[in-house]
């Protein structure tokens, strides 16, 4: 029988999970491939680590070159994570006409296209389902089954330590400050969790699925990105007053000549199956032409769903050097010379529906004041709640707009902050409730 052997670079949480699936679904894998897949070595800088899995003597390395020049070796997995030297070793692994599996997000978001060239011209495959929703097979998806559509948006829930803490804030009431922390007790949330509640995380993962759904080169520098650490208990509230709960949710829309690419939290309607997405699970919905609406969901990371991801792009490309093939499938679904430049709309030429949360102090003609800057610059209110209060204390009013440009909100609550009735800048969060 075939043997074709794959070498790992990283022996992380994510390394430690496929080293588990490769050794406790050997047979599975080989009734399924017809052929063995033998994991050859792993490098890592720590040798002397228990991950709870057995390796045999020779197997972990700390010496990278051992790996990336073995000519035995046909499949590469990168699990180091971030830019360096993940990316270095990337491209040497294909210069040496290796095939590459990785979950390297990040990387891909900066890195993609020169990384891509790359593997054209050595004619290898570089392969990434895991970059995006875990053990969710969505990338597959776009660039397989669906891949005689039009696509006309992507929207995803696409990180789970804000998922998790939006939703025990709406669950409970809880701060988002002792949310994060219980978050970070428990493993769902890193000590320094920037990347994840500012939004980034999401943005490089809606790199790609623009890339792949609109066929387009994304700078991830051109997608606004806004994360939840604004988001209050009171605002949540409101939300679920109004028939909305509050996600952090990665929009990617076409728009003629234009791409919408936007992560800001977002109200969806209640009874959107995405608003019932909780916890550290992610979903992304996806509208094509033909298969209409499909939306995917499952657990978005770890390491036994990311594992699965990993192990399945190695068998593709194990089952393609079977018969003798490569690049089946382009990196991004499109033929490498059909893909297109669309230009990012700024976040100002978008328009949606907004919620507004003003603090004010109370007097009289406050309204008057807050209704005409929204009027000057042509939106229309839809509804609006003002709390019960006494004169001269500090009240919140909450709007509810018709569709409007950013641009033009951005102008009025320019003006409405200014002034000396406002006691803080006003709370925005767009309305996401016309999805087809």
């Amino acid at each position: 029988m075939k043997e074709i052997k794959v070498g790992i670079l990283g022996f992380g949480t994510i390394g430690t999970g496929v080293v588990k699936l490769l050794l406790q679904n050997s047979a599975l894998v080989t009734e399924k491939l017809g052929a063995k897949l033998i994991l050859k070595n792993v490098v890592d800088r720590d040798l002397t680590a228990d991950r709870g899995v057995p390796l045999a003597a020779g197997i972990l390395t700390d010496d990278v070159e051992k790996v990336l020049s073995d000519p035995e070796i046909s499949i590469i997995i990168e699990l180091i994570g971030g830019y360096k030297p993940a990316r270095e070793f990337i491209l040497r692994a294909i210069e040496n006409g290796k095939h590459v599996v990785t979950a390297n997000k990040a990387l891909l978001a900066v890195h993609g296209e020169e990384i891509f060239a790359a593997a054209a011209r050595k004619r290898v495959e570089i392969r990434y389902e895991p970059a995006v929703g875990g053990g969710i097979p969505v990338l597959s998806a776009i660039k397989g089954n669906m891949a005689a559509n039009n696509f006309g948006s992507v929207l995803g829930i696409l990180n789970g330590t804000c998922n998790y803490i939006l939703t025990r804030m709406t669950q409970e009431g809880a701060d988002f400050d002792d949310v994060l922390k219980v978050a970070q007790e428990l493993g769902y949330a890193e000590a320094d969790p920037t990347f994840d509640i500012n939004g980034t995380d999401t943005a490089h993962k809606l790199c790609i699925l623009v890339s792949l759904c609109f066929g387009t080169r994304v700078d991830l520098k051109d997608i606004y990105t806004e994360g939840i650490s604004s988001i209050s208990a009171v605002d949540i509230n409101y939300a679920r007053d109004f028939g909305y709960k509050i996600k952090l949710l990665a929009i990617g829309k076409r728009d003629g000549d234009k791409v919408e690419a936007r992560v800001h939290p977002t109200m969806i309607p209640i009874n959107y199956p995405m608003a019932d997405v909780d916890g550290v699970f992610n979903a992304i919905r996806i509208t094509g032409d033909f298969v209409g609406t499909v939306m995917f969901y499952g657990r978005g990371a770890g390491m036994e769903p990311t594992a699965s991801a990993v192990v399945g792009d190695v068998m593709a490309i194990a089952r393609n050097i079977m018969v003798g093939v490569s690049r089946r499938s382009a990196p991004l679904g499109y033929q490498d010379d059909k893909i297109i430049e669309l230009p990012i709309k700024p976040i100002g030429e978008t328009s949606s529906k907004y919620y507004l949360r003003f603090s004010v102090v109370d007097k009289p003609g406050i309204l008057a004041k807050i209704s005409g800057a929204l009027g000057e610059n042509g939106i229309s209110i839809e509804s609006m709640v003002q709390s019960a209060s006494k004169k001269g204390e500090v009240v919140p009013i909450v709007i509810m707009t018709h569709e409007a440009r950013e641009m033009d909100v951005r102008k009025a609550l320019e003006k409405i902050d200014s002034l000396s009735i406002t006691t803080e800048k006003t709370n925005l969060i767009r309305i996401e409730d016309a999805l087809e």
